[in-house]
């Protein structure tokens, strides 16, 4: 029985939520690790207090706690609904970047972040609201690094793009695939976590990665979702969409493995660079 549910959960993953647990935990691990010492200092100040947000069934006493947080939430539905269109932006891979569009009244994951930074920042504020604001950030950060939570072709982020990982496929699709499956393989090939993809980056790598805007960031992984989520399972990313159901294949995901190991990299130093700005 236990290896039937095993499969089945395998066959049915959930496009709920972004890169899974293990993309947020370690994007938030290479953060943490990059940060000024004042500004951990100040991280762990607030998660101590976490009982402040009352979300029991929530814990958070890491910050990979605090990044898994907001879709931990979202099982307490209406209580935090609200925040649930702030984890994406759908913004045409086909057409001219417009991000303006996919942000209308800040419903979108790059106007979230730059609002839960200030937040953050704001020491004024309640304790409860700067936590939240710390989870909302790590979080969101992570989530814009996920080239289908910045671009798609009107599919959902790949939910509506049937795809197979290898002999994986029952009801995955192109979403699932790199939320978790890519994510999970990229994130261990090799096996050594966030220091271990710090540790492959070439001298001068870590500022440049850490420069730019959030809109520089939300271009660059919009480029990323043509280019490489579509761009491999399509000989023309904005062509007509594949009769045959696409496999992403071992050959593919290894082709794939540095894409993933630079959006995650890139993920978790800009999200230190924030909360640097933030907190320091």
């Amino acid at each position: 029985m236990r290896l039937i549910l095993l499969l089945a959960a395998l066959l049915l993953p959930s496009p709920a939520l972004a890169w899974w647990e293990y993309g947020h935990y370690t994007v938030a691990r290479i953060a943490e690790d990059s940060v000024r010492p004042a500004t951990r200092a100040q991280i762990r100040r607030l998660i101590a207090r976490s009982a402040a947000l009352e979300t029991p069934t929530c814990p958070i006493r890491t910050i990979e706690d605090a990044s898994y947080w907001p879709d931990c939430v979202r099982k307490l539905r209406d209580r935090f609904s609200y925040s649930f269109p702030w984890h994406y932006q759908n913004v045409d891979v086909c057409k001219p970047f417009d991000q303006a569009s996919a942000c209308r009244d800040g419903n979108c994951v790059s106007a979230q972040i730059e609002r839960n930074q200030k937040l953050l920042a704001d020491k004024a504020l309640p304790v409860r609201e700067r936590l939240m604001a710390l989870a909302f950030l790590a979080h969101f950060v992570g989530d814009l690094h996920m080239p289908l939570h910045a671009g798609d072709r009107g599919d959902k982020g790949g939910n509506d793009f049937a795809a197979s990982y290898g002999v994986i496929a029952g009801r995955a699709n192109l979403h699932s695939i790199w939320d978790g499956y890519l994510a999970e393989r990229g994130i261990s090939t090799p096996a050594a976590g966030a220091r271990g993809i710090l540790a492959a980056l070439m001298p001068g790598e870590r500022e440049t990665m850490r420069g730019g805007t959030v809109t520089d960031w939300a271009r660059e992984s919009w480029e990323a979702s043509r280019q490489y989520a579509y761009g491999t399972v399509m000989a023309d990313p904005c062509g007509p969409k594949p009769d045959a159901r696409p496999v992403i294949g071992e050959e593919t995901v290894r082709a794939l493995i540095p894409v993933i190991r630079t959006q995650i990299a890139r993920g978790g130093l800009r999200l230190g660079r924030l909360l640097d700005d933030a907190l320091s």
